[in-house]
């Protein structure tokens, strides 16, 4: 696992319900809406030089659910909102298949690595629900999770890390808290 105060090598980001508000199964590029702080979280690892990406569960695909033509679209859209991203892995299978990509499993983050030229254990992983983390946790990643009404309570329990939000996330992939003007000029006049 990635060393918290070391910089990372890149940060893959579940894209539903992470970077953007998850609507189920979602075929429509206009449906398509950044989370609160996306926008900003990805320029400060962008500012920094960090390569960015999405490693995202699509069982739409396998169900039926999401043509893979739609499913390009909305992954397009949001490339268009919050890109461009450094790489996209996405698994198009359901629990059923028993693939080696769909999170829990490592595969979309060890695609990912490996595809950005970067060692897997440096990466950091960060999303929602238990299975971000997990599969983090499996590719030898760190994983951080930001959770949102539908992450279960023992999954929060289970996490590693905690971020109260995307910022928070990104603060601690870069190794601490980022002080606001605001939180500067309180620090000035308290004498700190």
């Amino acid at each position: 696992m990635q060393d918290p105060a070391r910089r990372p090598a890149a940060v893959l980001f579940d894209r539903d319900g992470t970077i953007i508000h998850d609507v189920p199964y979602n075929s429509d590029p206009d449906r398509v809406d950044p989370v609160a702080g996306a926008r900003e979280a990805l320029a400060r690892l962008r500012a920094e030089g960090i390569p960015v990406g999405v490693v995202t569960n699509q069982s739409g695909v396998a169900k039926g659910i999401i043509a893979p033509e739609a499913l390009r679209a909305v992954n397009d859209r949001v490339d268009a909102l919050l890109g461009p991203f450094d790489v996209w892995e996405i698994c198009p299978h359901d629990d059923g298949d028993r693939c080696d990509c769909r999170k829990p499993a490592p595969g979309l983050v060890l695609r990912a690595a490996r595809r950005l030229g970067v060692p897997p254990e440096d990466c950091v992983v960060i999303g929602d629900i238990g299975r971000d983390v997990e599969a983090a946790r499996a590719a030898g990643a760190r994983g951080i999770l930001v959770p949102t009404p539908v992450t279960l309570a023992e999954e929060v329990a289970a996490a590693p890390e905690v971020a109260s939000d995307l910022a928070a996330a990104i603060d601690l992939v870069l190794g601490g808290i980022q002080l606001t003007a605001e939180d500067e000029e309180g620090m000035t006049r308290a004498g700190g």
